[in-house]
């Protein structure tokens, strides 16, 4: 025998064979796959035996653990087939689980639960009285097959739901009431108050004991999870359902904004005023300096204008002796839009006889310093106008109000004499304003008119407006509407209030003097000539009331929405409304 066969001979005798696999291998390896196959084994053991130990899980608990791992797209498949199924079944057979039932007897509203029955002591509960709530289920969750608890959301107040096996007339209709039940389903419950007494203890919860649970309406999409919540912004506006029903913040913005027009309107009639409504289309777009929209009346064949502001037909009413009336109501201006302009919005115009600028002036300062204290609870407030350095200014609303001549600031700011009053209309002053624009680096679109430029200027004193402050003053040729002052030509009456730098109020002594109202509706016909679109046409409806005789009146408008960002603390006009203008979603058009 060669050395070489001797050696493999030795080798072949030194190994050993696994039994499982058939191979021949050392003592070491086979030693090493024994010893993994051992902790295999006892692995597997352990697993078997805890499954059979194990709760058998119902189907419906098995349902919702498949759902909650779909996308919200497999979602919405797979429990619209399944509503829709409920549906048509019921549609065959009345007797068949309805999912979309008529009607479900409120008798409690989950505000008024709560503080009726928060008074319930840990443990304490009150089986003989019956409560009927309802609301969108928010958290969904299970303690074995007998007890459930649903997250119940109305109002904005969220109260739990405790449904154990117990209090059902029976096991099988316990199984059936909470089958179809997901997140986000609106559910009706009839049961008992009461507050749960926790094995590891604590004050327990002031719950709902459901006796019985309907679905109402079901719920088609998966809602934004507890954790990442619903925080896009462009998302939130566009679906402000969705935000409402995810963002409890929204919801308290958006009664605030109630709260302000509650309290003009309170204000308002409580002195007298009464409440009317003017047309939305127009034949002719009057009552501000804006550009409006077009529309087309189809039976009369012609061209109308959505209103820019109601204040030439509230100022006919005057006329006609309704010698205090208001209107809160939409006004639409085909403008741009941007942190605080929306191209419809909501404002509150009202006119007084026998008041001028200075009675409004006070009576401003009354309105809005005891609005912010009523809805507020304090005279000052924080707000944020959202610039990246984190900005962050104290508004003190309480009176009186600063108050700054216009004409004077612009000659201190830009360190020059402006003309006289009766000559800011002529095109000797037009050069003078183009050149101090030029000299401060202010740029002005066009046209250049002394109106357009005048308003550019006057922006350097609205920024350093922060807390409530009156302009006053104003030149003629930037109030068409407003009546000369009483003492200085080429000025008038009026003032405009400024916070955190934004307009919120606008006022002014009537113009009543017929002849002066038409040679001002013609200088701005003149501008329109020039290319502003923004200015105001003759308007010979409203000429001819003031014929009639408009008494000595002030009239004052505010913008609700600029009040509502201040009280909210809302840095874009799109928070506090509810469905902002927004250009078309890509998606949507598909």
């Amino acid at each position: 025998m060669s050395d070489a066969n001797k050696v493999a001979e030795e080798v072949q005798q030194k190994l050993y064979l696994d039994e499982e696999t058939g191979e021949n291998v050392s003592k070491s390896e086979l030693k090493k796959r024994q010893k993994q196959r051992d902790i295999a084994r006892k692995k597997a053991e352990k697993a078997e035996k805890a499954a059979a130990n194990a709760p058998a899980k119902s189907a419906s608990s098995k349902k919702k653990d498949q759902l909650a791992d779909l996308t919200p797209n497999q979602y919405f498949e797979i429990r619209s087939a399944h509503i829709n199924q409920l549906r048509e079944a019921n549609n065959k057979d009345l007797a068949a689980f309805n999912p979309y039932p008529h009607k479900f007897e409120v008798g409690i509203k989950l505000p008024e639960f709560v503080k009726e029955y928060g008074h319930l002591q840990r443990g304490e509960t009150l089986p003989e009285v019956e409560v009927r709530v309802s609301g969108r289920i928010m958290t969904k969750r299970e303690s074995g097959s007998k007890l459930k608890f649903y997250l119940l959301k109305s109002d904005g107040i969220e109260v739990q739901i405790m449904a154990q096996g117990q209090d059902a007339s029976s096991f099988e209709a316990y199984e059936s009431m909470h089958e179809y039940l997901r997140r986000g389903d609106i559910i009706g419950v009839v049961g008992y108050p009461g507050r749960t007494s926790p094995a590891k203890g604590g004050d327990g919860e002031l719950s709902v004991f459901a006796k019985t649970v309907q679905l109402l309406t079901p719920c088609l999409h998966m809602l934004p999870t507890e954790h990442f919540g619903f925080k896009d912004q462009e998302a939130r506006y566009r679906k402000r359902y969705l935000d409402l029903i995810m963002n409890d913040a929204t919801r308290d913005r958006f009664k605030v904004r109630s709260k302000i027009i509650s309290y003009i309107r309170r204000f308002l009639d409580n002195r007298d005023f009464v409440e009317v409504e003017t047309p939305i289309l127009n034949v002719i777009a009057g009552g501000a300096t804006a550009k409006p929209f077009t529309t087309h009346h189809n039976d009369l064949n012609m061209e109308m204008f959505m209103r820019i502001a109601p204040e030439l037909f509230l100022k006919e009413l005057v006329v006609g002796g309704m010698e205090r009336v208001y209107e809160i109501g939409r006004q639409f201006r085909n403008e741009g839009i941007d942190m605080t302009h929306n191209p419809e919005f909501t404002t509150c115009e009202f006119y007084q006889a026998y008041a001028d600028v200075f009675d409004l002036m006070d009576t401003t300062e009354l309105m809005f310093s005891e609005m912010v204290k009523e809805i507020t609870g304090s005279y000052v407030i924080k707000y944020h106008p959202g610039a990246a350095d984190g900005t962050e200014y104290t508004l003190d609303f309480s009176r009186p109000w600063k108050r700054v001549n216009m004409m004077e600031e612009l000659e201190r700011i830009y360190k020059v004499q402006f003309p006289a009053g009766d000559q800011l209309h002529t095109d000797e002053t037009n050069a003078f304003l183009q050149k101090v624009l030029k000299d401060n680096n202010i740029v002005c679109s066009a046209p250049l008119t002394n109106a357009r430029m005048l308003d550019k200027l006057v922006g350097e004193i609205e920024d350093t407006c922060i807390n409530p402050t009156f302009i006053f003053g104003h030149p003629q040729i930037m109030s068409p509407l407003a009546k000369k002052d009483r003492n200085i030509p080429g000025l008038c009456e009026r003032f405009e209030v400024f916070v955190a730098t934004k307009e919120i109020c606008n006022a002014y002594t009537e113009l009543n003097d017929p002849f002066d109202q038409r040679a001002r509706f013609e200088e701005q016909a003149k501008q329109k000539d020039a290319g502003d679109d923004e200015a105001q046409l003759i308007d010979e409806t409203f000429c001819n009331a003031l014929e009639y005789g408009l008494p000595p009146t002030a009239g004052w408008g505010c913008g609700i929405d600029r009040l509502a960002m201040f009280l909210t603390d809302s840095n874009t006009i799109r928070e506090v409304l509810l469905f902002p203008t927004l250009k078309p979603d890509a998606r949507e058009l598909d």
